[in-house]
């Protein structure tokens, strides 16, 4: 069995973080990389980098792609990929899709792509709804992973935040930025010969309902494949 490069795919809020922590080391070997969380350590701190990308990433519109796809480069080149691994956040636009597919030219990955569909309207609650602990770092939502006591962290007792990102007006930008230059994506996977193409209902109970189908739907792949 080839290792397996797994891109989570779907609009902002949908789930791919969450789905992607559940499934590393489940259904596919090798670590969960989220572009979004490198260049937010980038943006933490302070570096050329992060100075360059956080208006970008503060107002909703998406960094460009030769520098998201330089990261990516580096970072599927580490050896804890060899075996390997979940792209959550990557690629985002067809320029991308064609860049990650000559990373992985020739080096036996097989590709499978999950598009996890949901709801706009859903998207928006859920992600207007989310809190962050600015020392922590956990996330929360006001529903159902409320903190035990309103707006403060069940672990280290600061005030949550609303992430610059997640607010109402940011996440709308951000839907419509998905949706004119990330939903193209869809028609290049369906037609991309070297990509297994898969749907799963993001909202079909909770998380580990939607991890379970796809766990299914991987399985279902590895068990067509020859050989």
């Amino acid at each position: 069995m080839h290792p397996t490069c797994l891109i989570l795919f779907g609009a902002p809020g949908s789930g791919k973080g969450t789905q992607a922590k559940l499934l590393a080391g489940r259904c596919v070997k090798g670590p969960h990389i989220s572009t979004g969380d490198i260049l937010r350590e980038h943006v933490q701190r302070g570096d050329d980098l992060g100075f360059g990308v956080a208006a970008i990433m503060a107002s909703g519109q998406l960094v460009p792609d030769e520098l998201v796809s330089r990261l990516v480069r580096e970072r599927i080149g580490r050896p804890d990929c060899r075996n390997g691994f979940i792209l959550d956040g990557y690629p985002r636009t067809v320029p991308q899709a064609k860049l990650l597919a000559g990373m992985l030219d020739g080096r036996g990955f097989d590709c499978v792509v999950i598009h996890l569909k949901v709801d706009y309207n859903k998207v928006i609650a859920r992600l207007s709804g989310r809190r962050l602990c600015p020392q922590c770092g956990a996330l929360y939502s006001v529903a159902p992973n409320a903190p035990t006591i309103s707006e403060v962290c069940d672990y280290d007792g600061a005030r949550l935040m609303i992430r610059d990102d997640d607010r109402e007006e940011v996440v709308r930008e951000r839907l419509e930025t998905y949706a004119k230059q990330t939903l193209p994506l869809l028609t290049y996977f369906r037609e991309e010969p070297g990509c297994r193409f898969v749907e799963v209902d993001g909202t079909a109970g909770g998380p580990h309902t939607v991890v379970k189908e796809i766990c299914a739907q991987l399985e279902k792949i590895r068990r067509s494949e020859p050989g």
